[in-house]
This record gives structure tokens, sequence and C-alpha cells, in this order.
């Protein structure tokens, strides 16, 4: 079947692009080439990845060693094997992919005959390599690349225009030099090295990024919930980015997964259960399973007060999460949170500042913590 869909997507676009080569192709201009995109990243992010592989297969073969391509295989892997870990044999080939992608889009003639296109193909590499690199605690790779993006990223406000998806850089840039701050205060002197930026501005370009983008729509709600959840404490909100993207993606336990969050946040019992419920049984993600523990203790404890039960849940579900380091900081420390609720309710005033420090300790936001 795969076979058949990745010959019937070359062949109806055969004629088309007899003759285009190469790198010399502005492929985000072909309507074919992006609807192929839309609908391969759609099925990755519906955890069909038979059908993305096809698809995308099909793109490198209208465009073979375009740009595009090494990108589109980089964010497979990230997302086929979310959370990637440094010790992944996979790490490698994901890294290779990547630079390879942002080497190519500073070729000649490429990057200067189709430069709206290079510099989105660029920032999007650049942008999950820092994600990477960021989400695992890799400083040491994190400030290089930082140093070599922020020209290309001040290029991108020049191409909001061209392609929606740049407002995903913009839009980020702008909320966090406002933003980021004021919950860090020691990156105040760093943030003052370059221009201001706007906090509301910033939220309304992810808007449009989420809303209009080709490769950044999901990456946009997903910023938005963690802004609204984390940085604005508007639990609302976010609830209804996270809900659209359980909408969009219902194959997708991670997206299920902020969606109970946040509802769980707004105190929404009944529809987190609900959710919890539905999927037990259908889904085979380690990662996702332990932020389910987690849940299930905060339900235990706050919605039907069985303590024994929460304690339970909130230790299979720290020790569950430990196997995926960093990626479960957020998660342990609701935890532990939980566990410190717990001990007060009983009495244990030690364990109740031993839980409660581990928790301040594992997050950036005190203020989400289900107290």
């Amino acid at each position: 079947m795969m076979r058949q869909l990745q010959y019937n997507i070359c062949s109806a676009a055969f004629v088309i692009f007899t003759g285009t080569s190469a790198i010399n192709a502005q492929i985000l201009s072909d309507s074919l080439a992006v609807s192929m995109i839309k609908m391969g990243v759609s099925n990755m992010y519906n955890l069909k990845y038979d059908e993305a592989d096809a698809i995308f297969a099909g793109i490198e073969q209208l465009y073979p060693d375009h740009p595009v391509n090494y990108l589109l295989k980089g964010i497979m892997i990230y997302y086929k094997n979310y959370p990637l870990l440094p010790a992944s044999s996979l790490r490698p080939v994901f890294e290779d992919d990547l630079r390879k992608c942002i080497e190519l889009c500073a070729q000649k003639p490429y990057s200067k005959n189709y430069e709206a296109e290079s510099l989105l193909t660029n920032l999007c590499a650049r942008g999950l390599l820092l994600t990477y690199y960021t989400n695992n605690d890799l400083s040491k790779d994190v400030i290089p690349l930082t140093a070599g993006t922020y020209k290309y990223l001040k290029k991108s406000f020049d191409f909001v225009s061209v392609f929606a998806d740049f407002y995903f850089f913009t839009g980020t840039y702008d909320y966090y030099w406002e933003a980021y701050p004021r919950i860090h205060p020691v990156y105040k002197p760093l943030a003052s090295l370059f221009p201001p930026g706007d906090r509301l501005k910033g939220l309304d370009e992810l808007l449009k990024a989420a809303q209009q983008s080709i490769f950044v729509k999901v990456e946009s709600y997903s910023r938005l919930t963690s802004i609204y959840t984390g940085f604005e404490n508007n639990y609302l909100l976010a609830s209804l980015c996270s809900k659209t993207l359980t909408d969009l993606y219902p194959g997708n336990p991670l997206y299920k997964s902020d969606h109970i969050k946040n509802l769980l946040l707004l105190n929404e019992f009944d529809q987190a259960e609900n959710i919890i419920n539905d999927s037990l049984g259908n889904n085979s993600n380690a990662f996702y399973d332990a932020q389910i523990l987690i849940f299930k203790g905060i339900i235990q404890e706050k919605r039907y007060k069985n303590y024994t039960l929460a304690k339970q849940f909130y230790q299979e579900g720290i020790n569950a999460g430990s196997l995926f380091g960093g990626y479960f900081n957020e998660y342990c420390a609701y935890g532990y949170f939980g566990l410190s609720r717990i001990c007060e309710h009983d009495g244990d005033k030690a364990g109740q500042r031993a839980y409660r420090r581990k928790g301040i300790d594992l997050t950036d936001f005190k203020e989400v913590n289900f107290d």
C-alpha cells in the first residue's frame, strides 16, 4: 500500500516537475509539493509513520538533494522517537540530517535566488536542533548554535508576508524577549543587548503561525500552550490551544497529555478522567504512561481525597519518568508537589518541606503546582 501511495504521488506530479533539478527548485511555491508536505506532516503527528514516510519519499524523488528533504527526515526522527535522548543511537543521524539541511541552505545560488525559502528551511532546522539541545540540557551545543542563528532570525522579520511560518520565529523572539527575563531575572542584562520585543505582539504572531503556517503549525500551538500555562497562568487559553491539537491529531498521546494537564489545572476532573479512561490500552508510549501516573495521583488527591492511592501514583510516576531525564522534570515536580501536600495532610512537616524543595528545583514555573 505504501509503495502504491508513493507511486501515485510521484506520477501525479511527474509532468509538472520533470526537468526541475535538485537544489535550484523552489519547492514551497508549488502548491502540490506544499500539499504533500502538509499531508506527510499531518500523518506523522497522528503517528501514521508509514504513510508519512511514503509521502516524504515522494517529495525527495521530485526534489532530490533539496534541503527540505533533510529537514523532513530530522523532524521524523525527532517525533517518531520522542523523547529523543542524547544516548539514542539515532542522535547522530538526527543531527547530521539537520546540519546537512543548514549547510545546503547556505549554498549559492539557492540561498540567493530563493532567499525566503532558504531562510525558512534554515530556521526550522536550527530551531529543531536548539529544541533538542535545550530539552537535553546540552548547553555546550546550544550556545554556538544560538550565536550563529541570530542573524537569520533578524532576517525573518522581513519575510512574514511571504511565508506565515516566519511568524513563529518573530513571535517567539518578541514574546520571550519581554517575558523570559521576568521569570529569569538573571537574563535581563543579556536581553538588553538585543532589540526590544513585545509580549502581546509575540502572542499575536504565534497565533498567526498556528493558523496559517506550513511547517510549524503544531509547534506554534504547542508554544502557545506552554506560554499560556507557564508564563501567563491562563489555563483556559492554554486548554483551548491544547484541545485544538488533540482535535487535529487525536492519535497523538503527547498532545492528549498536555490537554489533560490543562483540564486538571482548571479542576475539570470529569473531562480529564474521561480522556485518561478512553486512552487506556491504546498507547504503547512509556513517556505518556508515566505522565498519566502523575495525573492519576492528582485526581486521587484532589478529587477523591484518597491520599494513599495518590501517593502510590505519584511515586510510580516519578520512578517511571526517571528514564526520560530532563524531559520529565516538569512532571516529576508535579509529583513532588503532590507528595508535599500529602505530607502536610499527614502532619509530616519535614517531608512536606523536602518534597516541596525537590519540586521547586525541577521546575521554572513554581505557580504551576496544582496547589
